[in-house]
Order: C-alpha cells, then sequence, then structure tokens
C-alpha cells in the first residue's frame, strides 16, 4: 500500500519494505548451488534496492529448509556478503515452526519478520540440536532472543535457482 493512503486512513504502520532483490541461478532443478551464488547474488540486489550496508541488517529471516544442500548454500551466501558480520547477525529459520508452506512461505516469513521488528523479539531456530561445522552462524537455537531490531532480511530461495529476497524497515514517520 502506498504511504499516504496509508497515513490517509490513520492506519498502523508496521514496517516498511526497503528492498527487494531477486536472483536465478539456474544450478539445478531441486539443489541450491553448493557455493551458495544465487543467495549472494540475491542479497547483494537487496542491500543495493534498499540503500544499505550489511552491518544495517539487524536480524535474518532465512530459508532454512533444514535440508543439508540448502542451509549450507544459504550460509556460504551470507558470509560471502556479510563478511565478518555474518557471524554477529542473528539468523532464524521460522521453517522450524510452520515446516515448509510451498507458495505460502514466502508472505508467512514476511509477517514473522515484521512482527520480529513490532515486537522487537526474534523467533528462535526450534528443535536445533547438532551444530553442523558448514552452517556456524547465530541461529539463534531454541529459544527466542528479545532486542532491538530495525531492518530485517528475509530471503526466500525456490526450486530451480529462482531466489528473491526483501528487506523489511521500522517505519518512522
Amino acid at each position: 500500500e502506498e504511504l499516504t493512503h496509508a497515513l490517509d486512513r490513520a492506519a498502523d504502520i508496521y514496517a516498511e519494505i526497503a528492498g527487494y532483490g531477486m536472483s536465478s541461478d539456474a544450478y539445478h532443478f531441486t539443489a541450491p548451488d553448493p557455493e551458495g551464488i544465487g543467495a549472494n547474488l540475491c542479497i547483494q540486489a537487496v542491500l543495493k534496492d534498499a540503500g544499505l550496508n550489511p552491518t544495517d541488517i539487524d536480524c535474518i529471516n532465512a530459508h532454512g529448509t533444514s535440508t543439508k544442500l540448502n542451509d549450507i548454500s544459504e550460509t556460504k551466501g551470507i558470509k560471502s556478503v556479510f563478511g565478518d558480520y555474518a557471524f554477529k547477525v542473528p539468523v532464524t529459520s521460522t521453517k522450524s515452526m510452520t515446516g515448509h508452506l510451498l507458495g505460502g512461505a514466502g508472505v508467512t516469513e514476511a509477517i514473522y519478520s515484521i512482527l520480529t521488528i513490532k515486537n522487537s523479539c526474534i523467533p528462535p531456530t526450534i528443535n536445533y540440536e547438532f551444530k553442523d561445522p558448514e552452517c556456524d552462524l547465530d541461529y539463534v537455537p531454541n529459544k527466542t532472543r528479545n532486542m532491538s531490531v530495525r531492518t530485517v532480511l528475509s530471503n526466500s530461495f525456490g526450486f530451480g535457482g529462482t531466489n528473491s529476497s526483501l528487506i523489511f524497515k521500522e517505519y518512522k514517520p
């Protein structure tokens, strides 16, 4: 919705879409590029569109399917864009609570991302028991984390290398 329309009707504005990015690596019909190239391109595109740097991101809502191929690829993509900051930014997977909703996954994760900003509370990656040495970021294991969150990067990386990311930002009038 256009900001002017929301303001005209005195709507509660929870967040704004600060940026959108997409990529298509076409690596394989069902497997992501193992080096995270598609994720890298997508994340770079959304940051550029939003006019933000990696250090401006307070939280990442990962595509996070809890599959070996996806999680390693996404981790590599995040690390290749965020550098050392990748180890400082919390990365959550809300699919750990909802399962993979396929066509509904992106919008559900958008809602989680917006509520993360609104409530200053990062949802956990539940059932996180065994650390994979190749997935070595802060995945917010098993319990919520209360902290100020102004920006959330939300990743949706699909079959055939079709990738999209959104950045949600706290709305300030």
